[in-house]
């Protein structure tokens, strides 16, 4: 806990500050964007396994491709962002990825395994393009220093979350109705209202792109921050360090698109809430984040008003905690299913409820603290670098070739260890973080 409230804070002053119209803009236009991104994530595990509608693939092959395509389509954003910090700008960036993420999915209506590796790659690469420059526009409409960013990247992220909420219960009606691959178009569809969305309101962020500006104009005129006083490479040294920490949050996290979706679909009862699969699950913790976000900014506020809100590598570091327990939680469902039978779906929803929480302090915060700590001319590429954390632990969640080998609850409960175990390092590094971060 830090005494008195810092750059990265809500102090109680800043409390009647607005938000700008951009920030409604890029939130709706990531909401279908993310619905596009959250339509083919929940269906695909399940697509590749199913021998019916689907490639018909053993679940390790199928968890195996899943964790490949999620390394690299977070790792895109790498490159994205460096694209766009030196030549496309943050807008047409987006544009393009746009296009490559609708190609994609509508591709997916071709049942063929080489199209497949086509569409995936053709997703990859939009998103790309696409998410490190809209998250970097976010940060981009508040001057450096304001004290609006943790709650704007708060809003932001719900508009994510609802776009992953109404993703897979969409998906779920048209997987019933129609099939995998019709329900796949939808997404195609989101795409087509994201890019409507932003160039028609694209006057309410026609001004951030700093491609357009010179070096000295990127930025509104702000005061001095004690972070200006820190050589750029400490300050990227610091995000490294954090980065490198939340691989096995991400390993963890990204289970919901794979093992807990096999959970969900092979070993819940849900015979109580109609005739559904595992597809519907994946609606969980969006649903959580939305319901959780503005309590959780009003917590904060609380907190700063009292001089007690953490700082936010110590809100990394709870999230952490709380993803860890949510999996303890996990460990306990595979125990009282007796590893192989099903169990109420209240075990996934409180596991949820939890994990929701403790992303809510750590990935919206995550991309508030690059926003902030990051050089400006480095911004979208550092950006790129936390997409590409995300990346190897997403990658990591190839750990799910056990699913089948270990017990259920063993392999939830070494998920947790792990995540624990990283929580516990980063509260060791916070003092010398803070030294790093001045402010922060």
């Amino acid at each position: 806990m830090n005494p008195t409230p810092t750059a990265f804070q809500t102090p109680v002053a800043s409390i009647q500050e607005k938000h700008p119209p951009g920030l409604y803009v890029l939130f709706t236009t990531e909401l279908w964007e993310r619905f596009g991104f959250y339509t083919l994530g929940a269906m695909l595990a399940l697509y590749l396994r199913d021998p019916a509608e689907g490639m018909g693939w053993a679940e390790q092959d199928a968890t195996t491709l899943f964790s490949y395509y999620l390394m690299f389509v977070y790792a895109s954003p790498l490159i994205g962002g460096w694209l766009a910090d030196k030549w496309t700008g943050h807008r047409l960036a987006i544009t393009v990825g746009a296009f490559f993420f609708g190609a994609g999915y509508f591709l997916l209506y071709v049942p063929s395994v080489a199209v497949l590796y086509l569409a995936l790659t053709l997703v990859v690469i939009g998103n790309g393009f696409f998410k490190p420059n809209v998250s970097a526009m976010v940060g981009s409409l508040y001057t450096e220093g304001s004290r609006l960013k943790d709650s704007a990247y708060n809003i932001f992220y719900m508009g994510i979350n609802i776009g992953a909420f109404l993703a897979p219960v969409v998906a779920e009606f048209m997987r019933q109705r129609f099939g995998f691959r019709l329900a796949f178009t939808v997404a195609g569809l989101g795409m087509i209202v994201c890019m409507i969305t932003f160039w028609s309101f694209r006057k309410h962020v026609v001004t951030l792109d700093q491609s357009e500006a010179h070096p000295s104009q990127k930025d509104p005129l702000r005061h001095s921050m004690p972070i200006d006083s820190v050589p750029d490479s400490t300050r990227i040294l610091a995000l490294i360090l954090i980065f490198g920490i939340v691989i096995v949050f991400w390993m963890a996290f990204h289970q919901n698109q794979l093992t807990l979706t096999y959970f969900a679909n092979d070993n819940t009862d849900w015979s109580a809430w109609g005739n559904v699969s595992g597809v519907i699950s994946n609606a969980i913790n969006p649903f959580w984040i939305i319901t959780l976000t503005l309590p959780l900014i009003s917590f904060w506020r609380w907190l700063a008003k009292k001089g007690l809100e953490p700082s936010t590598p110590g809100k990394i570091a709870i999230g952490m905690l709380l993803t860890a327990v949510s999996f303890y939680v996990m460990a306990a469902a595979g125990l009282a299913g007796g590893n192989t039978g099903r169990v109420s779906p209240w075990w996934l929803i409180g596991a949820y409820a939890i994990v929701s929480l403790g992303e809510l302090m750590l990935s919206p915060m995550g991309l508030s603290l690059v926003s902030k700590v990051a050089p400006a001319r480095m911004r979208g590429l550092m950006m790129g670098g936390w997409f590409a954390a995300t990346a190897i632990g997403n990658k990591l969640t190839a750990i799910g070739v056990y699913w089948r080998v270990w017990d259920h609850s063993t392999f939830f409960f070494v998920l947790a260890t792990m995540t624990l175990f990283m929580s516990g390092v980063l509260w060791l590094l916070l003092k010398p973080l803070k030294k790093a971060m001045p402010g922060i």
